[in-house]
């Protein structure tokens, strides 16, 4: 899935060949720790182009939507909709993640703001880029988060918060948290929070909950808890448009309200029947919703795209 594929196309002497279409172009991007990959997605009209930058939500999760535990292909269906109308399209591995994976270092140095970097570094490579004009950013989930961290540097034409975070993690976290588990392990994981908000780490947290407060990630926590993306929506330059689904399990309306009282100028758009994954759901419990995130062949929402389009259309001036 991760090869280029060139599609070179011939036509009769008196029609003018229509241009190469690539899909799934391999882009690098070298840093001090190692090469950061992505795929981009080209229109089959000749450019130059618009070009969206997606990012992908917290986690294990890959440049397609796709992780150990998940199977959407919801951003890679993103990227070839949106080449489709125009926009080149990159997605990338974040470091750590998917083919970026030797790029991480080691995991007690990470940071919310070290991908925040990497995006300026991308952001920075494509401006270079001759086939590209102005600039977006769809952030999902997390993605949307650390997008905004970036924002002031690298100066997006156009911005998509995605089914992303309007308040301080740690409050989306305890939330999900409650729903989730035992009263006695949501006690113990409520101090830890209290703990690491606090910016002290902890030694010791229960085996069952090593996974999410290990020792080596109590950093990049301490640095995303420090971080208000409701503060950071007010701050925002460029056109904003946030999107949330209705029927997400993991981010919630109040989220999407949070970052549009923030910024007046933003435009907000509550997707009935969307999960978190971005696709069809008409319930919120998580057996129901399961599909949606374990077969990728499920189609994206039918109205996520007319929404993205419209918006980044008068935004970045796609043809």
């Amino acid at each position: 899935m991760f090869f280029a594929i060139a599609l070179v196309l011939s036509a009769p002497a008196v029609e003018v060949a229509p241009p190469p279409r690539l899909v799934g172009e391999l882009m690098q991007l070298k840093t001090d720790t190692g090469m950061l990959h992505g795929t981009l997605d080209l229109p089959a009209k000749p450019g130059p182009w618009p070009v969206v930058l997606i990012h992908a939500g917290s986690g294990p999760t890959n440049r397609d939507g796709n992780g150990p535990f998940i199977g959407t292909d919801c951003l890679k269906k993103i990227g070839r909709a949106l080449a489709a109308e125009g926009f080149a399209v990159l997605r990338i591995d974040k470091r750590g993640i998917g083919v970026s994976a030797l790029a991480l270092g080691k995991e007690e140095d990470l940071r919310i703001d070290t991908y925040a970097d990497d995006v300026i570094a991308w952001v920075a490579h494509l401006r270079k880029d001759g086939r590209f004009t102005k600039l977006g950013y769809i952030g999902h989930s997390e993605g949307s988060l650390i997008g905004q961290i970036a924002a002031k540097d690298a100066k997006f034409d156009a911005f998509v918060s995605l089914c992303g975070p309007g308040r301080p993690l740690q409050e989306v976290l305890r939330e999900q948290l409650k729903k989730n588990l035992p009263d006695d392990l949501y006690k113990q994981s409520d101090a830890i929070i209290t703990e690491l908000q606090a910016g002290r780490t902890v030694k010791e947290t229960p085996k069952d909950l090593a996974a999410l407060f290990r020792s080596s990630i109590q950093p990049f926590l301490i640095s995303i808890f420090n971080r208000d993306p409701a503060k950071l929506a007010a701050e925002m330059k460029a056109p904003l448009l946030i999107v949330s689904g209705s029927t997400d399990i993991q981010v919630t309306a109040a989220d999407a309200k949070c970052l549009g009282d923030a910024n007046p100028k933003a435009k907000v758009v509550s997707i009935e029947h969307m999960t978190h994954t971005l696709k069809f759901a008409k319930e919120t419990n998580q057996l129901a919703q399961l599909p949606s995130y374990k077969d990728p062949s499920l189609p994206l929402h039918s109205k996520l795209m007319l929404v993205l389009v419209e918006f980044f259309k008068p935004a970045l001036g796609a043809k």
